[in-house]
Formats: structure tokens, C-alpha cells, sequence
């Protein structure tokens, strides 16, 4: 983020600011977060869904310590620190996630292995098609383009919702898929208010499957205050935003 784009709220508020004052005490693993990235929120609700102990830390994008430099040169949150060794990219952390706590219940990838492929292709159709849809529908200035970007976004989203088994894309269980696109279903409010976004557009499959992601303790306990994320979202409105993800996807290249 650039400087300015956290407004006067360096740290999280709300449900999210309760579950920080949870995990102040040291832990083997250290979570390095930013309260307003969605890629954090991946990884976080992932560690609340299954109970791994962990120890929060915020990293303050102004100012980031040196020590936070070193385990991960790239500066970008999310990152994590388990027993000294350092790992970053919100998917593979979720995976990490899997497969150093297997203890910890429930487990959000399927034990077959073609079900745990099955899951992978559709969270890399996430990350590739619908989060660079989401991205390019906010940030484009010129109307006609966006309702082009709208079509788009709708079309990756109805893409998706065609292969929801419910009530969670791969049935009964909530698994790293549901995870890969949650913290974007909580911010469709932003293209929705300014972008003429509707659920109902894409579908009521769609449209029940986010009411019910959004409904998840997990999803909602790493949230900030609503209000807090208007500064933020208004630079993205304007294209004016200079974060990573903001030149990242002004350029056309997708984040993790």
C-alpha cells in the first residue's frame, strides 16, 4: 500500500481486532499480516477454520521491519515463520497450513488425491480468472469498458457457480476453494455500490453459495470494520492506488 491508502487505521477494528488480541502470546508459527489484504485473509481464516496457534503480527506498511524484510525480500504480507524458517503467497501458506498441522480438524483439502487435484484447478481458476476479473472491474475508468469488465466478471463468476456441489463448492465440507475466493465475496459490496455488480446477475446458485461464505465464523471473524476499508477501496475506484496489487493488476499480471 501507499502511503495514505490505510487512512488513520494502521491496525484491524471490529471482529478482526478481537481475534488479534487472541494471539499476542509467542507461538511456534508467527502469522505477519496486514488487517486489510484479502491475501492475509486467506491464510487467516484458513488458521481460525482449523485452531493452529499462531502469534499475529502487523506489519506496518510505512515503516516494515528489517526482520521482516529478511524472511521475505518480496515485503509483501501475507508471510509466516514456522520455527524459524519463513514461507510467503497466501496459497502456498494455506497448503503449508495442511500439511504441518494435519492434527488440527477439519482438513480443507480432500484425502483422494483426483479430488485434491480437482480442488487445486479450480482455486488456480480463481486466482487467474475471477480475482483479475473482480480487480479490472474496479480499478477501469471508462463506462463503456467497464461494462465490459462487468460482463467478464460475471461470466468467471457463473464459470465458478457451475460447478458448486453446495452448500460449499465441493459439497458438505468447506474446504481451501470456498477459501481462495471468500475475501473477495466479502468486499463485492464495493463493485456492487459502484460498479452495478449484482449476485443475483450471476445467479441464485451464486447468490446463495456467497450468502453462505460470508455467514462462515471463520470468514467473518478476520473483518475489519466495514467503513475502514473505504479509503482503500476508493484509491482502487480511481486507479489511483499504488500497492503491489494495484500495479500489479494495472499491468495485467495476477497476484497469488
Amino acid at each position: 500500500m501507499a502511503i495514505g491508502e490505510l487512512g488513520t487505521y494502521p491496525h484491524a477494528t471490529g471482529a478482526a481486532a478481537a481475534v488479534v488480541s487472541k494471539h499476542e502470546e509467542a507461538q511456534d508459527l508467527v502469522f505477519w499480516s496486514g488487517w486489510f489484504c484479502p491475501y492475509v485473509q486467506r491464510a487467516w481464516i484458513v488458521l481460525e477454520e482449523r485452531g493452529i496457534p499462531y502469534q499475529y503480527k502487523e506489519v506496518n506498511p510505512y515503516k516494515k521491519e528489517q526482520h521482516f524484510l529478511d524472511i521475505n525480500p518480496k515485503g509483501l504480507v501475507p508471510a509466516v515463520e514456522y520455527k524459524g524458517r519463513a514461507l510467503y503467497e497466501s496459497l502456498v501458506i494455506c497448503e503449508f497450513l495442511e500439511e504441518a498441522y494435519p492434527e488440527h480438524k477439519p482438513s480443507l483439502l480432500p484425502s483422494d488425491p483426483v479430488e485434491r487435484a480437482y480442488a487445486r484447478i479450480w482455486i488456480d481458476f480463481i486466482a487467474k480468472s475471477v480475482i483479475p476479473a473482480f480487480m479490472r472491474l474496479m480499478m477501469t475508468q471508462e463506462p463503456d469498458k467497464q461494462q465490459e469488465a462487468l460482463g467478464e466478471f460475471v461470466k468467471a463468476l457463473a464459470t465458478l457457480a457451475e460447478k458448486i456441489q453446495g452448500p460449499f463448492f465441493l459439497g458438505e465440507q468447506f474446504s481451501l476453494v470456498d477459501v481462495a475466493v471468500a475475501p473477495w465475496i466479502m468486499r463485492d459490496y464495493v463493485i456492487a455500490e459502484n460498479r452495478g455488480f449484482h449476485r443475483e446477475a450471476v445467479g441464485p446458485k451464486w447468490k446463495q453459495y456467497a450468502e453462505t461464505i460470508e455467514a462462515r465464523d471463520s470468514v467473518k471473524s478476520v473483518m475489519s470494520e466495514r467503513e475502514k476499508y473505504a479509503d482503500i477501496y476508493a484509491r482502487y475506484l480511481k486507479n489511483e492506488a499504488n500497492s503491489v496489487a494495484g500495479i500489479a493488476f494495472r499491468a495485467g499480471r495476477p497476484l497469488q
